[in-house]
């Protein structure tokens, strides 16, 4: 029988060494006083697993698993005072680059069945989800006159449904202002909604040897320079598919070359969708399924929010919501490796729901896995040791 608790193998999963480098190189164990980065990640990942709602959940949580903590690299149980000033001081950088070096070796793991196009370039969703705050506990995150609130933007990685990129600013931030950083790779394809047609923007991207299929504002001037003909007996969703100029002084100052317009029936919805691109080769259709796997950055949002804990915050700075989302999605990323690894087709939201039940009980990991409801073997009675015992 395994003596090490669900919660401690899940942590095993992490790569130690990396983040200790990360540690060295920023130096955020300077002064720590017993409290290192190690011990404050596993205390931000169990807050996550087990929807602690504040640093005393947290430390009590640990406490509670006193004896199984060795396992997992921590000496002792934090007190909430050590929770909540580290929370505070320790920068949150250290968590947010600990995620993109875990996304190269689990983010592998974590890749799930889509649709493949067939299509080279590599595909990036864009998009942003706000999430609130109490203006009054949190006086730094500006957004409304009584209101406060962080913006996350998210480029998603198509093929691993996983963040590629995130820039988390005040809710203020306009989408197509917090894609200015986006990090741009040549050839690939970014898909986003009407809030990033920003000609400026995509006039960057187009000059980087980067694609985009964006939805067009109902209000675009445009010129037609001539059709592309449909196929007769396919896709009879794709209404046109043409070839445009902008036609305002101050658009074509931004934008000065060609697009391509397509427009789609939406038969679920009743609505036409009209889509811009600088891809000019590419069927009319894969345009329109580009633009349709949109929505699984939607989904996306919808998991986090659902089944991790940013909807409140344990600390009320600044960098203690950064520490916290950035733990969770660290969260994601073990969350989506161990759907993969397992046997079981586990829907994300009952695989965090079992995790949280049996976080610290001694069962083998992959076994679990595998066989969640697995019923384990009836033992035989004994009958030599009945007799002896009456």
């Amino acid at each position: 029988m395994i003596n090490i608790t669900l919660f401690s193998q899940i942590i095993s999963k992490l790569d130690r060494s990396k983040f200790n480098k990360l540690t060295s190189s920023k130096g955020t164990d300077k002064h720590n006083k017993g409290y290192n980065s190690w011990t404050h990640l596993v205390s931000m990942l169990f807050c996550q697993f087990a929807k602690s709602q504040s640093v005393r959940d947290i430390s009590n949580g640990l406490r509670s698993a006193t004896g199984n903590l060795n396992h997992m690299g921590v000496q002792k149980a934090p007190s909430k005072s050590s929770v909540s000033y580290q929370n505070k001081h320790r920068d949150f950088s250290l968590f947010k680059e600990y995620y993109f070096c875990l996304l190269e070796s689990l983010g592998q793991q974590a890749g799930f069945k889509q649709v493949k196009f067939r299509i080279k370039s590599k595909i990036f969703l864009l998009d942003s989800t706000t999430i609130s705050l109490c203006l009054s506990l949190f006086d730094w995150a500006k957004y409304k006159t009584a209101k406060g609130a962080v913006k996350m933007h998210t480029l998603l990685d198509y093929d691993g449904n996983l963040p590629a990129y995130v820039n988390i600013t005040d809710g203020k931030t306009a989408d197509n202002k917090g894609a200015y950083q986006v990090p741009l790779h040549k050839g690939s394809v970014i898909v986003a909604d009407r809030f990033y047609n920003d000609f400026y923007l995509l006039n960057v991207w187009d000059s980087k040897g980067v694609f985009f299929v964006i939805r067009h504002k109902e209000n675009l001037q445009y010129e037609s320079k001539g059709e592309i003909t449909l196929p007769e007996n396919r896709h009879q969703n794709i209404i046109i598919d043409e070839l445009i100029e902008l036609k305002t002084p101050a658009s074509k100052k931004k934008y000065g070359k060609r697009l391509r317009r397509v427009a789609i029936w939406d038969e679920k919805n009743k609505q036409t969708i009209e889509l811009i691109t600088n891809q000019m080769t590419w069927t009319a259709n894969t345009i329109s399924e580009l633009y349709k796997s949109r929505w699984q950055i939607e989904i996306f949002f919808r998991e986090i929010k659902q089944n991790l804990h940013i909807k409140s915050f344990v600390g009320t700075t600044e960098n203690a919501v950064m520490i916290q989302i950035w733990t969770a999605l660290i969260t994601i990323l073990i969350l989506k490796a161990l759907k993969a690894m397992a046997g079981y087709k586990w829907h994300l939201s009952n695989l965090v729901a079992f995790i949280r039940l049996n976080i610290f009980v001694k069962i083998n990991l992959q076994e679990w896995l595998d066989k969640p409801f697995h019923e384990p073997p009836k033992l035989e009675p004994n009958t030599s040791i009945q007799g002896i015992l009456f």
